[in-house]
């Protein structure tokens, strides 16, 4: 299978973020994402996806390839992508082992761009007769690596490369590359992109995360750490652990969280990948954690290490943990969740928080669910999400950066309107609190594009006609200065 769309779309969405000016360019490839014909199909046309790697080494030097079929021109490695390619990264890194031998081994992310492009180049391709190929337009995604060791033999591809060249970056010869190398911070050694967790309670337990089976996802189907890859916006590794942590396991909360140990493994593409590895002491439940990530979350011992499918040298790590921490006073016991209890004849709710937020000239902020999105695929939704352990105004805040990278100031936030909704009698009952902003920061972003597509400011007067039925009632009664309806209940 190619790499899926979705994934195509987050990389073009975070693109898009760091440069918002490209958007005219890219829009028919954002388009083309929801078309029938595959996009990294090399017989789809009028353009398709191709990928390029740029490979830096210790001294700052980027690796250029002499193509054959782009008459002798200087290029990154580069090429089309195929079905086997999990990933679009995947097929930058085949490129690289291909063209000149470099396997993946041997190559890392970098901390400036992470597994994001860092140029996404359109360029026409004239037509070829030999090929029955039409003139077409490549969008090349060029993705950046640090070579691991000091240095490297290469060995050509003779067929589709004549010769290797390592160039400075000032001469990196696609201009557009070259500005964002140049304009990024880049060092020249390789350092970790990714940070994972040692979750323990000092009493000889270790909390491990099942992962799902799914195919493309790193190390699936068996115990892991948690944690994750480093995102461009991350200030450190350990922001970077953190931010993973409230994404995954929000009902977490880590004491004593310390830097631990550098790991080496290898990623869903092939690249080394040095683990930043922390430890950090939770004498929780997993029933309390909130998990929102993979299977399930599950206390083990030392014993139980064996007995369990895990990810590679995850024994190994927690036996040399262990044996540089005994544990206290032996097994912890469990907080179990509290028991219910709910008073006799009471009905349990779920309670959702929205944003109604309105911009300098009274439009409000919706944002378009995914088609494939579980709830109101298709529709607009105000910014939204569903109360945990924790209390609402919170429970916003959080769900305004996460989903939009919004900032919203806690003194500034103000009930506007309480729904009261059933959607059908066998369903759990809804409160939904309506909340505006009077005070907050930053561009809307598309940062969960999963289940958002894009957000979009609306004349309050004027919704269109795909809004979630409740959304529309709301923000007709916060225009009326109604704070409370319902909808869905017989009487």
């Amino acid at each position: 299978m190619p790499p899926p769309r979705e994934h195509i779309r987050e990389l073009v969405t975070a693109y898009l973020a760091r440069h918002p000016g490209e958007r005219a360019a890219l829009t028919p490839l954002l388009e083309g994402l929801d078309a029938l014909s595959d996009p990294t199909s090399r017989g789809t046309f009028p353009w398709h996806i191709t990928c390029s790697a740029v490979v830096i080494d210790h001294s700052g030097r980027v690796l250029h390839v002499r193509h054959n079929a782009s008459g002798g021109l200087l290029l990154c490695p580069c090429g089309h992508v195929k079905t086997r390619d999990v990933t679009l990264m995947a097929t930058a890194v085949r490129e690289v082992h291909e063209e000149t031998g470099i396997p993946p081994a041997l190559l890392s992310q970098t901390a400036a761009f992470c597994h994001e492009p860092a140029d996404i180049d359109v360029h026409p391709i004239d037509a070829n007769s030999a090929r029955g190929e039409p003139a077409h337009q490549h969008y090349d995604f060029r993705f950046v690596f640090h070579l691991v060791p000091a240095s490297v033999e290469t060995t050509v591809q003779a067929e589709e490369v004549s010769a290797t060249l390592w160039l400075p970056l000032d001469q990196v010869t696609s201009p557009t590359l070259r500005e964002k190398l140049l304009d990024a911070d880049l060092s020249a050694a390789p350092e970790p992109v990714n940070a994972s967790v040692i979750i323990h309670d000092a009493r000889g337990n270790y909390l491990l995360h099942l992962r799902d089976q799914r195919e493309g996802i790193w190390e699936p189907g068996v115990f892991a750490l948690l944690g994750g890859g480093r995102a461009p916006c991350d200030a450190s590794l350990e922001a970077t652990l953190l931010r993973e942590l409230g994404e995954e396991v929000p009902g977490v909360k880590l004491t004593s969280l310390e830097p631990y140990a550098v790991e080496e493994t290898t990623s869903v593409d092939g690249l080394s990948v040095p683990v930043h590895m922390f430890t950090g002491v939770w004498e929780g439940h997993p029933d309390t954690a909130g998990l929102r990530e993979g299977i399930l979350l599950h206390w083990c011992t030392l014993e139980m290490l064996d007995r369990l499918p895990q990810s590679p040298g995850l024994g190994d790590l927690i036996r040399r943990h262990a044996a540089q921490h005994p544990a206290s006073t032996g097994p912890a016991r469990r907080s179990r969740p509290p028991a219910d209890r709910t008073p006799e004849g009471t009905e349990l709710h779920v309670v959702g928080v929205h944003l109604y937020l309105q911009d300098a000239e009274g439009r409000v902020l919706l944002g378009l669910r995914h088609p494939t999105s579980a709830y109101a695929g298709g529709l607009y939704h105000a910014l939204a999400g569903h109360c945990e352990r924790e209390e609402a105004v919170s429970c916003l805040i959080r769900e305004a950066k996460e989903e939009a990278g919004l900032l919203l100031d806690p003194e500034g936030i103000d009930l506007v309107h309480l729904v009261h909704s059933q959607d059908s009698p066998t369903e759990r009952p809804r409160i939904q609190l309506f909340f505006r902003a009077r005070s907050w920061s930053g561009v809307p972003q598309v940062l969960e594009p999963d289940r958002c597509v894009e957000w979009r400011w609306f004349n309050p007067k004027d919704l269109p006609d795909n809004v979630v039925p409740y959304t529309r009632q709301a923000i007709e009664a916060i225009r009326g200065g109604r704070p409370y309806s319902d909808m869905g209940w017989t009487r």
